[in-house]
């Protein structure tokens, strides 16, 4: 029989892993945005659903970015390099070798994932703002190889389109599957990157970007955490060049996977987000994604001017941009997490104070 004590023994256990699970404000926003990414295709039609599945993959790109340049001290301006490798390789693999797009992805990750540890390796001698340099000249030697070999890689106008992941009856189911594919993903590579860069290995990461002298002294070696930060993060972003170019709104082209402008937005994302947490990367991917879009589509003429604002878009939303990099530096999740922390504390005090009185 279960005696009194061992009753409130186990009524503490519990009590202790309820507590440690339980929810916070953030949490339940969160969950409410995977709802509501769940339930788009409901109140969303086919054409906003697809830009949606470009929003997708685009915050992918940011989140393995951040991965890497957010959490050690290995700022990348070279990630479409990965991008690239993970997307040509697997429609390279089903136009040439009628390989399945499912297997091409999984040889596309192996692939990136190497790419990752020989870009890391020399990466390591250096740092600083030659570093910065160092990862910008892989793509941009992968750029003028496509262009050599057009035959092989189709030059400026990239490869054909490939086998899609997923091909149903007519176009607008096609795309609502592939839809929920990219969200799956999404969810997959959000999660696996949370889960570790809130682990031990994320706390190495941090003091990495800190102090490596520190780490190196407690007897810990940053050179194997750096590589493995830099191959899993290019690991994500083979899988998420690969799905693309095999998706209904994405191709391999140079255009789509491996222009400057491509890293500059990524960069961009991250720091409006907030680079280092993963979640803010995430809403800033988003932010960023729709605040573009709807510029660029904005039918309305500054007055005076009398210039229709597509024709300045871009202008004024990267002056925006720099606003915001010159008064919000941490990103804005931060500050809204923040500003949400005061919120609840103030909000509870007073609940507590209503109940005591």
């Amino acid at each position: 029989m279960t005696t009194e004590s061992e009753s409130t023994t186990k009524q503490g256990t519990i009590g202790s892993i309820v507590r440690s699970v339980s929810l916070s404000p953030r949490h339940y926003v969160g969950l409410l945005a995977a709802l509501g990414l769940v339930a788009a295709p409901s109140y969303l039609d086919t054409l906003t659903l697809l830009n949606m599945m470009s929003a997708l993959y685009f915050v992918m790109f940011v989140i393995s970015w951040d991965f890497v340049s957010g959490y050690t001290d290995q700022v990348s301006f070279g990630h479409t390099f990965f991008f690239a490798i993970g997307g040509y390789t697997s429609v390279l693999l089903n136009l040439e070798m009628g390989i399945s797009p499912a297997i091409g992805i999984v040889v596309a990750i192996l692939l990136t994932s190497l790419s990752g540890l020989l870009y890391a390796l020399p990466a390591l001698r250096i740092e600083g703002h030659t570093l910065a340099l160092f990862t910008l000249m892989p793509p941009l030697i992968l750029s003028q190889l496509f262009i050599m070999y057009s035959d092989v890689f189709g030059g400026s106008r990239g490869l054909p389109s490939p086998e899609l992941l997923l091909r149903m009856g007519d176009f607008a189911t096609t795309a609502l599957w592939n839809y929920y594919l990219a969200v799956g993903a999404l969810f997959v590579i959000f999660a696996v990157s949370y889960v570790i860069t809130r682990s031990d290995t994320g706390r190495i990461f941090k003091a990495i970007r800190e102090d490596k002298t520190a780490v190196a002294a407690s007897g810990l070696n940053p050179a194997k955490f750096k590589i493995f930060a830099m191959m899993f993060s290019a690991g994500l972003a083979g899988l998420a060049g690969a799905m693309f170019a095999h998706s209904p709104v994405g191709s391999a082209t140079p255009g789509q996977l491996l222009e400057l402008t491509i890293i500059i937005d990524i960069l961009l994302a991250a720091i409006l987000g907030g680079v280092g947490t993963i979640i803010g990367p995430t809403v800033g991917g988003f932010l960023f994604w729709w605040a573009r879009q709807i510029s660029s589509n904005l039918e309305w003429t500054i007055p005076v001017l009398e210039i229709p604002f597509s024709r300045i878009d871009l202008v004024v939303f990267y002056l925006v941009t720099l606003g915001i990099l010159l008064y919000i530096p941490r990103g804005i999740f931060p500050v809204v997490m923040d500003l949400g922390r005061s919120f609840w504390r103030r909000l509870t005090n007073r609940v507590r104070g209503d109940a005591a009185s």
